[in-house]
């Protein structure tokens, strides 16, 4: 087969890859999406911490007094610059981590990115457990940060790698499950803790230590994937681990294009500048805006600020915890139907069927609020259940479609020489819209008031338009033919060099 593709590797070698899913890739996906949970765990614990009084009280003194006055207006309860950048003082941490971390998960391979990210993620929980003035509060959530640049830097690509072709999509989903069981395991927690006055927070901050171990160990023990060997020229030892993640010694196919893909990626040395050229205009724009439109769905908002958003609405403290923690809940089953059905359904038809059932929820719970819910006035207890109900369904929606997809379809897309930049700029762009989001959220609802859910309904149906003009199926596509997909699209084969002629044969002479 001489036939040579855009990037120079052979076309279509993927139908002799064999082998079966082993216990060996099992086990090395669950460690690698520990990181995922870590995530997870973050992203539910702050907002339930937040509302606790113990812990207003002691960092955030203006916030705790507000609370306390009720005849305020209800949007506006926790609209406080400081609070929101205990937030997302992390997301800002792990933006700028996750661009050093691309070198470093190219140059020494994914696994030690994992265990970088798991110290710093260890050493940021204790700070945040003993924390007694804000400046260790800030330093422990940027630590904390640090290690979620890592984490996701690596962790998507570490299971991209190591699934086999036909189960990539639902393997790669391991983070999106391991991150939904994070935020519910974050919201049990809370839940449990906040009868512990007045320590109850330093508890649910602290056991996030618990994780980092495991991944840590984990990244320690985990075999490094055979696309990051071969392409740090260890291509022996690449086809030895390749053998035991397939359980077969037949690896030659699959093998020979991690060669092909390594050598081409190692003629190129400066990945962020390749990555600008044309030919990889299509993916370039799929990993800026997949993630940005993943946090513009507005999940976070609802994830991060779930109790203070239902106690904004006028439930209790503890009947708020039960409705993030139910929230939570229904996020894990959800991205089970995303993980069972994506290698059939394919990743179009749940990303388009997610994006209308959240924009209809979006719109009943806006209406619901606007009507029914005003300055002063809680709701009542049956639409409060109405709008949960809603929420969840929204919740169900993101958990099948746009919440796993958003970090598989960047995650697969790239040839291997722009890869480690890809998945850079991927998780670079979630945590800039995260970042965003968590500072502004308090102040748009305040604002917005009820509207802030149509705004967010808005960009729901700008992406859903977008999934269903620009982005090919990916589904059982192998990682290194890729790039054949764009070339046959209707809309991305016009925005591609016309001909690869020329550049292939450079391609071949510069190798």
């Amino acid at each position: 087969n001489t036939s040579i593709g855009p990037t120079g590797v052979a076309k279509e070698r993927a139908e002799q890859y064999q082998g079966k899913v082993t216990s060996y890739v099992i086990v090395a996906c669950l460690v690698a999406a520990i990181g995922g949970s870590i995530f997870g765990y973050d992203i539910g614990i702050s907002g339930g911490v937040t509302s606790m009084d113990e812990f207003l009280d002691q960092f955030f003194h203006t916030v705790y007094e507000k609370k306390k006055q009720a005849h305020e207006s209800n949007y506006c309860k926790y609209d406080n610059q400081g609070l929101a950048a205990f937030t997302s003082s992390l997301y800002l941490a792990g933006l700028v981590s996750t661009l050093a971390a691309s070198p470093i998960t190219r140059n020494y391979g994914r696994r030690a990115s994992i265990v970088c990210g798991g110290v710093s993620f260890f050493i940021g929980a204790a700070l945040n457990a003993g924390a007694v003035n804000l400046a260790m509060l800030l330093a422990g959530r940027i630590l904390l940060g640090v290690g979620i640049g890592f984490g996701n830097q690596a962790v998507p690509l570490y299971l991209s790698e190591v699934a086999p072709t036909h189960l990539r999509g639902g393997l790669n989903m391991m983070f999106q499950l391991a991150t939904t069981l994070g935020i519910f395991t974050a919201n049990m927690v809370n839940y449990g803790t906040q009868q512990l006055k007045p320590w109850g927070w330093r508890l649910s901050l602290g056991l996030a230590a618990f994780p980092a171990m495991l991944m840590t160990l984990g990244g320690y023990f985990l075999p490094e994937t055979p696309n990051s060997l071969v392409e740090r020229g260890l291509t022996e030892r690449g086809r030895r681990v390749l053998e035991k993640l397939r359980g077969t010694k037949n690896v030659d196919a699959e093998l020979q294009d991690m060669v092909d893909a390594s050598e081409l990626a190692n003629s190129i040395k400066h990945p962020f500048r390749n990555i600008l050229q044309k030919q990889h205009r299509p993916q370039l724009v799929m990993a800026i805006c997949m993630p940005m439109f993943q946090i513009l769905t507005g999940i976070n908002s609802i994830l991060f600020y779930a109790p203070v958003l239902f106690q904004t609405m006028g439930f209790g403290g503890n009947a708020s915890l039960y409705s993030s923690a139910l929230t939570g809940a229904v996020l894990v089953l959800s991205t089970l139907i995303s993980i069972s059905l994506v290698d059939k359904l394919g990743r179009r038809a749940l990303l388009i069927s997610g994006g209308v059932q959240m924009i209809i929820c979006q719109a009943i719970v806006s209406v619901i609020l606007g009507v029914k819910f005003g300055d002063n006035q809680g709701l009542s207890k049956g639409y409060s259940i109405i709008v949960v109900i809603f929420i969840c369904l929204f919740v169900v929606a993101f958990g099948w479609s746009w919440g796993p997809l958003g970090w598989t379809i960047p995650s697969e897309i790239f040839p291997l020489e722009t890869r480690s930049a890809g998945q850079s700029i991927t998780v670079a762009v979630n945590l800039l819209f995260t970042f965003f989001i968590a500072q502004a959220f308090l102040s748009l609802l305040c604002a917005f008031k009820f509207g802030i859910f149509l705004f967010f309904a808005g960009w729901v149906s700008v992406m859903t338009i977008f999934v269903y003009f620009l982005l090919p199926e990916t589904k059982g596509v192998p990682i290194e033919e890729m790039t054949l997909l764009w070339k046959k699209h209707w809309f991305w084969k016009k925005v591609l060099p016309a001909t690869n002629h020329a550049a292939d044969s450079n391609n071949n002479g510069s190798i």
